[in-house]
C-alpha cells in the first residue's frame, strides 16, 4: 500500500479545495446552519455537474464515475475543512452505499444515475433508539411484498427533511426489511431536531401507511445497512480528519499573532507541546482515516476491523483538537463569534455518530476475539 497520493488526486484535492473555499467559507456555513434546509440547492447542483461530486462511487452502469473510497475521502476531507453545510453525506456516504449494498440493479438503474446529476437527495432513516444508533429493535412496521406500505417513527435521521427520497428499515414477517419511499409523500411527517451541531441537520420522520418499494430481499436489511455503515464510518473519519487539521492550522496561525506578556503566545513552551500534541495525534488519525480508504477499495473483508479502530481514533483525535484549539485562544475561543465553536461541535455530535468511541472499542474487541 501507498499512502502517497498521485499527482491527479493532489489536484483533484485542490480543485475540491478551491471550490469549497469559494462556495462554502464560514460566512455561508453560519447563513446556511441558521435555515431549515441547511443547504444551498444552487451550490448542490454545482457540485453534481461541475464537479460530479455525487456520481464519485457509483459504478459506470449506474450513470456514475467509478472511482474509489481513496478519492472519495479526499472529498470528505476537504469538506470537515470547511464545515459544508449540504446533504452530500447522507446521499453518498449513507445513501448510494445502503443502494449499492443492497445488489438491487433495478433499483440502483433507476435513481443512482439520479443521485449522479444531484437529482435526488437520499436520506437513511433507521435506528428507532433515542440513546443509541442501534438497529436491533425496529418498530415500523412494512406490509410484505414489493408495493409495500410503512408505518412507524424515525428519529435522528440526517438530512430528513431535504431528502428526495428516503432508505427506511421496516419490520416484515420476513425479518427487517430495507425499503425506499418518496420523500414528498403526503403521508410523511417530518420535524426538525435540535442538535448539538447545526451544520448537520436532524430530522424526525413519521410515516403513516407510506408507499414503499422493497429493496433487495425480504429480511435482509439489517445486513445491507452493517455493510454500508461500515463504508460510511471511513467516509466519517476522512471528514473528521479534515477537520482536525483545520482547526491545527487555526490553533498555530493563532499562536503566532497572539502577543502576551510582550511575546507571540507560540513561544510559551505549553502553548508549543500542545500544538505539538496536536499534529503527532492527527497525523496518527490521518493514517488511519487513509489506510481505511486503501481498504474498502482492496482489502474489503478487514473493513469492519479497520472501521471501527478508525472510529475510535479519529473521533478522539479531532475532539481533543477542537477542545484544544478553543484552549490555545483562550476566552475569544468561548464566544459564539469566534468560528472555533463551531468546529467543536461537529467534532463533537462526529463521535457520537453512529456510537460513541467506547461503543465502537467493545465492538472491535469482539471482532479481534478479545
Amino acid at each position: 500500500m501507498n499512502f502517497a497520493f498521485s499527482e491527479e488526486q493532489e489536484e483533484f484535492r485542490r480543485s475540491v479545495r478551491r471550490f469549497l473555499e469559494d462556495r462554502s467559507p464560514i460566512s455561508e456555513v453560519r447563513r446556511l446552519m441558521e435555515t431549515r434546509e441547511g443547504f444551498d440547492s444552487k451550490v448542490w447542483n454545482q457540485m453534481a455537474n461541475q464537479l460530479g461530486l455525487m456520481a464519485m462511487t457509483i459504478p459506470e452502469e449506474f450513470g456514475g464515475l467509478g472511482y474509489g473510497q481513496v478519492e472519495l475521502g479526499i472529498v470528505f476531507e476537504e469538506m470537515g475543512r470547511t464545515l459544508l453545510c449540504a446533504p452530500y453525506f447522507s446521499t453518498v456516504a449513507m445513501g448510494v452505499n445502503l443502494l449499492l449494498a443492497s445488489g438491487d440493479e433495478a433499483v440502483c438503474s433507476n435513481y443512482l444515475p439520479l443521485v449522479a446529476s444531484g437529482d435526488v437527495r437520499l436520506a437513511v432513516a433507521a435506528s428507532e433508539s433515542d440513546t443509541d444508533w442501534s438497529t436491533s429493535e425496529i418498530s415500523t412496521i412494512a406490509t410484505k411484498g414489493g408495493e409495500a406500505q410503512i408505518s412507524g417513527k424515525k428519529p435522528y435521521v440526517i438530512d430528513g427533511i431535504t431528502a428526495t427520497h428516503v432508505l427506511v428499515l421496516a419490520r416484515n414477517e420476513e425479518g427487517t426489511s430495507l425499503y425506499l419511499v418518496d420523500g414528498s409523500d403526503s403521508s410523511i411527517s417530518k420535524a426538525p431536531q435540535l442538535s448539538l451541531d447545526m451544520t448537520r441537520k436532524l430530522a424526525t420522520l413519521s410515516f403513516q401507511a407510506t408507499p414503499a418499494l422493497l429493496v433487495g430481499s425480504l429480511g435482509a436489511g439489517v445486513s445491507y445497512y452493517e455493510a454500508m455503515l461500515n463504508r460510511s464510518i471511513i467516509c466519517l473519519a476522512s471528514e473528521q480528519v479534515g477537520g482536525a487539521q483545520r482547526v491545527l492550522e487555526m490553533a498555530v496561525e493563532y499562536a503566532k499573532t497572539r502577543i502576551q506578556f510582550g511575546r507571540p503566545i507560540g513561544s510559551f513552551q505549553a502553548i508549543k507541546h500542545k500544538c505539538a500534541d496536536m499534529l503527532v495525534e492527527i497525523e496518527s488519525a490521518k493514517s488511519a482515516a487513509y489506510y481505511g480508504s486503501w481498504v474498502v477499495d482492496n482489502e474489503p473483508a478487514e473493513l469492519p476491523t479497520v472501521a471501527f479502530l478508525a472510529k475510535v481514533f479519529c473521533s478522539q483525535a479531532y475532539f481533543s483538537a477542537a477542545a484544544e484549539n478553543i484552549q490555545i485562544h483562550g476566552g475569544i475561543g468561548f464566544t459564539w463569534e469566534h468560528d472555533a465553536h463551531l468546529y467543536f461541535k461537529r467534532a463533537k455530535s462526529s463521535e457520537l455518530m453512529f456510537g460513541s468511541p467506547a461503543y465502537f472499542r467493545e465492538r472491535l474487541a469482539e471482532t479481534i476475539g478479545l
